[in-house]
């Protein structure tokens, strides 16, 4: 294409693409006036107008997220049909049938991200667009199909990859690459594990699969919602628009730490308790912490009646204790099958006194209203609400894994580790979440259900139905203009829906406050770190398993993570999982790869290294500093990188002023990055060299290390910044 050609071209591609603005504005002023006019409506009950505003306003984020590039290319197929690709879909306004946008979701868009030359998918051209705003700067064009037309069609992945980091990761509807296009539209409906090394891009990937999900299964996807786990809130919060920016709202971001809504973690465990706790072994613990508090009276206890005293001795609790357990019930549920023998334990020896010499069995209208008498007496008597506590007391998680932790006794008798020892029992850790969660599994309720709301919906049921009944007695006098129809009030209830107070709260508040919420689909991100008993609180949470799974075995820092993806999946989901893996390198550039790889090779020989797709030009640097001489080091550094465009960060030791942990920017990326005592990190516990190859592959631009002691073997190919080539 000529120079004139191509600027003739973009002319006319800038004003397909303003009509697609306009359209786009038309539409979004279309919805604005309907959620004026829903918010304004009186003709309607309150729950069809809820359900009509909620919707429109659900309508006009997604179009305005769409003014953000909507669109970003163009499809030729070798039949004449052109095919715009675009973060939404726009019809005609004329025609709803003709499309102007196809959403990068819909099955025609699928050639825009796999067609290649080989395999054109009937296409003969791609184009790419570069915007900004609403203003298109250039675009690229791939022939497709053709051996000897020019390969542009890594222009805008590169551009992508190159462009300084923000403070948020960014979408890649754009730039999506075939293998990533693959993982995203997979039918696969049980759990799929995503495994990837550093910048192959499988977060991201994963984020853009749940958008796709929501696109193809709104209705099922939507009532449930999604939840997305991560490793740490600075990870969630670098992760948080991406969803957003492609139009997905209800969607609920936590940590593992976060899954009991209300509990504050203010605590670590050492790895030696964080290892225990993750354990499956704690569910033996726990049950036997359990069934200790589910005691025997060493003596009879007394229960002092108007007419009699009864004992509860050890034969009859250990009977009413067998009946509890045999149950079934959770701990705190099952308290009623035990007061329910006991009870009639005592009621049956107190009538055989009481009625001593004139009552029998035969008399069983008399017997059975002094049972009821007895019944009700100790029901309210005090003595026997203690003995009761004592014996099979109503457990709280929090109360009881709080006192086992802080008594030897307690511990022992469960057969827990004594590394589990602590002062101060309440003070929660993250490994402490999925075993308070396992709890509430057990124990159950602690009170019986207030069933208040209840009583008052049947009071309002039966309110209605009274209406009802007055409009159809009064329904043969009355003009057809002037009243309601009796039948277009299906049920009382239907009426009373009218009257009750709503839960106008989002989906996802909804669901990140309930405990017992259960999701559609869940992201699990840096999923290697998980314990298993972090996958049993999962699981409970998405009852028909449909996870995307994302890690890198070779990443794991935690010693009750994953060794294996089948161990972790094959309990839940036996010939229900699948495996994907991403090798491409989108984020690292080869000259820092090459230094993380000598990392990797040194403590995982057996994984490769994912290869990258580019080069940076700037060499990654070493400098030995006396230890006097680090805090200063580090502060030129960062006032070094001040001065530049983009991201940075300083990673290195806990015990090294202004540096951040490794573990903490997991998942995340920075233009640069100054690892800082290399060899510290990497001595730190078994998997310390896992967590200097994730501080290592941070960086998409530069590299920098700073140590006082020796490097480790597999940096000291570095070379010092006076002579690498840093471009500084």
């Amino acid at each position: 294409m000529s120079t004139q050609g191509y600027q003739d071209e973009l002319r006319s591609e800038q004003r397909y693409v303003d009509g697609l603005y306009a359209r786009l504005d038309t539409e979004r002023a279309r919805v604005r006036t309907r959620y004026g006019a829903a918010l304004r409506s009186t003709g309607v009950s309150a729950m069809d107008r809820d359900v009509e505003v909620r919707a429109l306003a659900k309508e006009g984020k997604r179009l305005d997220v769409a003014d953000n590039g909507v669109c970003f290319g163009r499809l030729d197929s070798t039949d004449g049909e052109t095919r715009y690709i675009g973060r939404i879909g726009l019809f005609d306004e004329a025609n709803e049938f003709e499309p102007l946008l196809l959403d990068w979701r819909a099955p025609a868009a699928r050639p825009f991200y796999v067609a290649t030359g080989a395999a054109p998918e009937g296409m003969r051209r791609r184009r790419q667009f570069h915007t900004r705003g609403r203003h298109l700067a250039d675009f690229t064009d791939e022939q497709l199909g053709d051996p000897s037309g020019a390969d542009q069609g890594d222009a805008a992945l590169l551009a992508a990859v190159n462009a300084p980091r923000g403070t948020g990761m960014r979408d890649i509807v754009a730039t999506i690459q075939a293998e990533q296009d693959e993982i995203i539209r997979l039918d696969h409906p049980g759990v799929l594990v995503l495994e990837g090394g550093p910048g192959t891009g499988k977060t991201v990937v994963a984020l853009h699969r749940v958008a796709y999900l929501l696109y193809t299964q709104r209705e099922r996807m939507e009532r449930q919602g999604v939840l997305v786990v991560g490793p740490n809130p600075a990870f969630l919060h670098h992760i948080a628009r991406v969803l957003p920016s492609l139009g997905e709202t209800n969607v609920v971001f936590a940590t593992v730490g976060e899954l009991l809504p209300g509990l504050r973690v203010t605590a670590e465990d050492a790895p030696t308790a964080a290892r225990i706790k993750g354990s499956l072994h704690m569910l033996d613990v726990l049950a036997a912490a359990i069934a200790d508090r589910q005691r025997l009276p060493v003596e009879p206890l007394t229960i002092d009646l108007a007419d009699v005293t009864v004992r509860i001795d050890a034969e009859t609790a250990q009977w009413a204790r067998e009946e509890a357990r045999a149950s079934g019930r959770p701990h705190n549920e099952a308290r009623a099958v035990f007061e329910e023998i006991v009870t009639y334990v005592l009621t049956e020896r107190a009538i055989g006194r009481i009625g001593k010499g004139w009552l029998t069995r035969d008399d069983r209208e008399a017997w059975e209203q002094l049972r009821a008498d007895l019944v009700a007496e100790l029901a309210g008597n005090t003595a026997f609400a203690a003995a009761l506590d004592e014996l099979w007391p109503v457990l709280t998680p929090e109360t009881l894994l709080a006192q086992l932790y802080s008594s030897p006794e307690r511990l022992t008798v469960a057969g827990a580790d004594p590394a589990l020892r602590r002062a101060d029992g309440a003070a929660w850790t993250i490994p402490d979440v999925a075993l308070l969660d396992e709890l509430h599994e057990l124990l159950g309720r602690g009170e019986p259900v207030d069933d208040t709301a209840e009583r008052e919906r049947r009071a309002e049921v039966a309110y209605a139905a009274g209406v009802l009944d007055t409009l159809v007695a009064r329904e043969d006098h009355m003009d057809d203009e002037d009243h309601l129809f009796a039948q277009d009030m299906l049920f009382g209830a239907d009426l009373a829906e009218r009257f009750r107070e709503r839960d106008t709260r989002e989906l996802a508040e909804r669901a990140a406050a309930d405990r017992d919420w259960t999701y559609r689909h869940i992201v699990v991100d840096e999923a290697q770190e998980l314990s298993a008993m972090e996958w049993r609180a999962l699981m409970r949470r998405c009852p028909g398993k449909s996870f995307t799974v994302v890690g890198d075995l070779a990443q794991r820092r935690s010693a009750a993570g994953a060794t294996s993806w089948a161990e972790v999946m094959d309990p839940y989901v036996p010939g229900r999982w699948a495996y994907r893996s991403l090798t491409v390198n989108y984020r690292t550039p080869t000259e820092i790869m090459a230094v993380a790889a000598a990392v990797l090779a040194e403590f995982a020989p057996e994984i490769t290294a994912p290869e990258s797709v580019r080069a940076c030009g700037v060499q990654p640097w070493a400098r030995h500093v006396d230890h006097d001489e680090l805090a200063t080091a580090i502060a030129e550094f960062v006032q070094d990188e001040d001065g530049r465009e983009g991201t940075s960060v300083v990673i290195g030791p806990p015990e090294v002023p202004g540096t951040v942990p490794a573990a903490a920017t997991k998942g995340l990326e920075y233009d640069a990055v100054l690892v800082v005592e290399p060899d510290r990190i990497r001595t730190d516990g078994p998997r310390g060299a896992a967590e200097l190859y994730v501080a290592l592959t941070r960086a998409t631009q530069r590299l920098g290390v700073l140590h006082t002691r020796e490097l480790p073997r597999s940096l000291r190919g570095l070379n010092h910044p006076a002579t690498a080539a840093t471009a500084r």
